[in-house]
């Protein structure tokens, strides 16, 4: 609720939503990727999803946010799961996508985006495993509304509205 940023949920939405996470709880992806000297921790849910979150956007924004963050929240848990120490630095830093770990997430079926240091499902989380640290390892640093101290308050990428995506519905 606290994602979402809702005080409440009617009985019916967390109805759905409960069906919705035993959906999709069988399609989390959870893997240690070890390289020879450090390993990662990967977390993601599959395509298929976010054709039904994207699905859900259509048909109802209010919908649409609330089942995309029931997407970001499976993949944080998992990771904080984990890595409690994520929970308590509310970060899990982006390694630098080195040829090792982009290898290995490739065979997993998570390559990264092209010529990006992004993953290319919208549902994953990518940090060290064990925990190394907070803001001052990530790679996406310059990028972070948290790193560069504007608050608390993030705000969250609709599906079409990546950066040199073409627009929603076309």
């Amino acid at each position: 609720m606290a994602l979402s940023q809702e005080s409440r949920l009617g009985g019916a939405v967390a109805e759905r939503l409960v069906a919705l996470w035993e959906q999709w709880l069988p399609l989390l992806r959870v893997y240690e990727v070890r390289g020879e000297k450090i390993s990662w921790l990967a977390v993601w849910l599959p395509e298929s999803v976010e054709t039904q979150v994207d699905g859900y956007w259509a048909a109802s924004p209010s919908e649409g946010w609330l089942v995309n963050t029931l997407a970001q929240f499976m993949c944080m848990s998992a990771v904080q799961e984990l890595l409690p120490e994520v929970e308590v630095a509310r970060c899990a830093p982006s390694p630098r996508p080195t040829r090792i770990l982009r290898d290995a997430l490739a065979r997993l079926q998570l390559p990264y985006k092209e010529n990006a240091a992004a993953p290319s499902r919208r549902y994953a989380v990518i940090t060290h495993y064990p925990y190394r640290g907070g803001c001052g390892i990530c790679q996406l640093q310059s990028n972070c509304p948290k790193g560069q101290g504007k608050g608390e308050n993030l705000s969250v990428l609709l599906p079409g509205y990546e950066k040199n995506s073409p627009p929603v519905g076309r």
